[in-house]
């Protein structure tokens, strides 16, 4: 039996396929469509997943959306009926997209769905629908390793509620406790975001990349005036600084004049204040998340945590959540944000049957296939786009042969856009759609950012380190398969440097022998991998083999403002676009 997973029509659509429960296709619209966060229906993740399943659409036995959209409309009521007579513009303007497609999203989405099919006769779907936050908490606790656990989903909004406390008990998520919107951890950060002139439900990572070169000296004036936090990690925003529930902007006035009127202009210079800005509100998120821990804990008094929705995106929070102890063992779903939805929509619909279905358990780490959930990469599709590009190259007969050339080039400094297998899902590239480099080179951030992907210095990069020597570099003792958590490198492996120094001047400085993935803070966001990873791991042994340094530069294959690759033609194309200097594309070898 096929379920079909739906989420769409705000941000980071998505669909995702179960046979008989198990995750057999996953992926995201943008991946296709080559819009970032691309909102609309998931029309062509659909048409792919059924052509790698090689199954039609009347095969597929249930289809379910992710959210329910008449509990959102009423959201949309009560939130305008509060506000009167602030906000009408905006309400008038999201009741007529309401009227006309919204209001009548079973409807729509059938209209898709048979679009899809392209027969003459019209069938008429039958389609579920799950909340949104149990959609999320679906998402982290079934594909999990864990027979119990609490769930504590956090994101901007969905219906009503913005964070919740689950438990999960085998086959069954009863949602526990739940704080509902306006108040919002995710759209306080969201807010924040907007403020430093990154775009909402995209750039937050950003902000979360530039908190390190600042101090947390607005945090009082955020915790006198913005938010009141309880000590069970309940919280209150303040509606008086935020424009979000009645105008097409997060912040107002009052929010300016209370950060000393420090809002930065899209794409403007980033000052000392940012920095302290994103630091501060960095900081707050991190308090607000142990202490939410702490009561569900309490409340659940589960040994195991699952993490999901947006803020669970947070990879510094995340890494203090662990670091915290509260919980024996964390999981978080790697697909965390809207896309996710989509799996733990399909999930919900599975378990949520009359006859009693055992949760399913993995011998392994979890039921994510290491999150390679999407589709492969054809040969014939791969040489009929290097023909059209004129392009030469070599078809190295053996994958291992591959490896062999590939690290060399990366000691040699060489940068590589690397393609093998099933695409991830979720926003990580995590060694199937992936630029590579050698960590240890000095320059190589700076390149990488400037020259490669084309966007701002101030990012960092991630390591991809073989799990075996994970614990030679990194304070981090568990596994890390899908880089949601950032942990410090170890002393022995840190070169002193010159405190005193502040703002991007930091980017300069040599912190530790492995330069490329050291953040300014001296911590890393670390995926581990095993031979499980039977593309990425190889070649990284391989690396090691010939340089005793076990890990690789890994970032996601796109260059900036695109999603990631997903198929030869995105490939070459930002290939030929960018400074790389080899693309890989399965046994493919190709120089410009």
């Amino acid at each position: 039996m096929y379920i079909l997973g739906i989420s769409a029509f705000y941000h980071d659509s998505g669909a995702c396929f179960l046979k008989d429960g198990e995750i057999v296709y996953a992926s995201q619209e943008e991946r296709f469509s080559r819009i970032k966060n691309d909102s609309s229906f998931p029309s062509l993740a659909i048409i792919d997943g059924l052509e790698f399943l090689d199954i039609n659409l009347e095969e597929v036995s249930e289809i379910v959306f992710y959210e329910k959209p008449f509990l959102k409309f009423e959201r949309l009521i009560l939130t305008y009926i509060k506000n009167i007579p602030f906000g009408l513009s905006q309400f008038l303007k999201s009741m007529i997209v309401w009227g006309k497609e919204k209001l009548f999203q079973r409807k729509l989405i059938n209209d898709h769905l048979n679009k899809i099919l392209q027969s003459e006769k019209k069938i008429n779907f039958k389609i579920k629908f799950s909340e949104h936050h149990l959609s999320h908490s679906a998402s982290a606790f079934y594909p999990s390793n864990f027979k119990e656990a609490a769930i504590i989903t956090a994101d901007g909004v969905g219906e009503f509620s913005t964070t919740t406390i689950s438990h999960g008990n085998d086959d069954n998520i009863t949602i526990i406790k739940k704080i509902d919107y306006p108040d919002s951890l995710g759209l306080l950060y969201s807010a924040f975001t907007y403020y430093l002139g990154f775009r909402v439900n995209s750039d937050e990572y950003k902000v979360m990349g530039l908190a390190p070169y600042g101090e947390p000296k607005y945090k009082s004036k955020i915790l006198n005036s913005l938010v009141d936090v309880k000590d069970d990690g309940s919280f209150i925003l303040n509606q008086k600084y935020f424009s979000y529930s009645t105008g097409l902007v997060m912040t107002n006035k009052n929010f300016d004049n209370l950060m000393e009127k420090n809002q930065r202009k899209k794409n403007g210079p980033i000052n000392q204040n940012h920095m302290d800005l994103a630091s501060s509100i960095q900081s707050i998120t991190e308090d607000i998340m142990i202490l939410i821990c702490r009561h569900a804990k309490k409340i659940t008094n589960s040994d195991n945590l699952c993490l999901a929705g947006g803020v669970a995106l947070n990879c510094v929070a995340n890494g203090k959540i662990i670091n915290s102890k509260i919980f024996n063992k964390v999981w978080i779903q790697p697909a965390a944000g809207d896309a996710g939805g989509a799996l733990g929509a399909a999930l919900v619909s599975f378990y949520n049957k009359k006859e009693k279905i055992k949760k399913k358990l993995s011998k392994k780490k979890d039921l994510m296939k290491n999150s390679y959930l999407g589709s492969i990469i054809k040969d014939s599709e791969i040489e009929l786009h290097l023909s059209k590009q004129k392009l030469d190259f070599i078809k190295f007969n053996k994958f291992s042969d591959i490896c062999e050339k590939v690290s060399d080039d990366l000691t040699n400094s060489l940068i590589i856009g690397w393609c093998q297998g099933r695409a991830e899902f979720g926003p990580r590239a995590l060694g199937h759609r992936s630029i590579l480099a050698d960590p240890r080179v000095v320059d190589m951030q700076k390149k990488l950012n400037l020259k490669i992907k084309f966007r701002e210095s101030f990012r960092p990069f991630a390591p991809i380190v073989m799990r075996e020597h994970l614990e030679e570099f990194f304070e981090l003792d568990e596994d890390s398969p899908y880089m949601l958590v950032v942990k410090k490198v170890k002393q022995k492996k840190l070169i002193k440097v010159n405190e005193s120094v502040s703002g991007f001047v930091k980017i300069n400085q040599v912190r530790s022998v492995i330069p490329a993935v050291t953040h300014v803070d001296n911590t890393a966001r670390i995926q581990t991998v095993t031979n499980e990873n039977q593309f990425i791991y190889p070649l990284i042994k391989k690396f090691y083999e010939k340089t005793e340094c076990p890990m690789l530069v890994n970032t996601s294959f796109n260059l900036s403002e695109e999603p990631i690759v997903n198929n030869a033609n995105d490939a070459i194309n930002s290939f030929m676009k960018s400074g790389l200097d080899i693309l890989v594309l399965n046994n493919y070898y190709i120089k410009k």
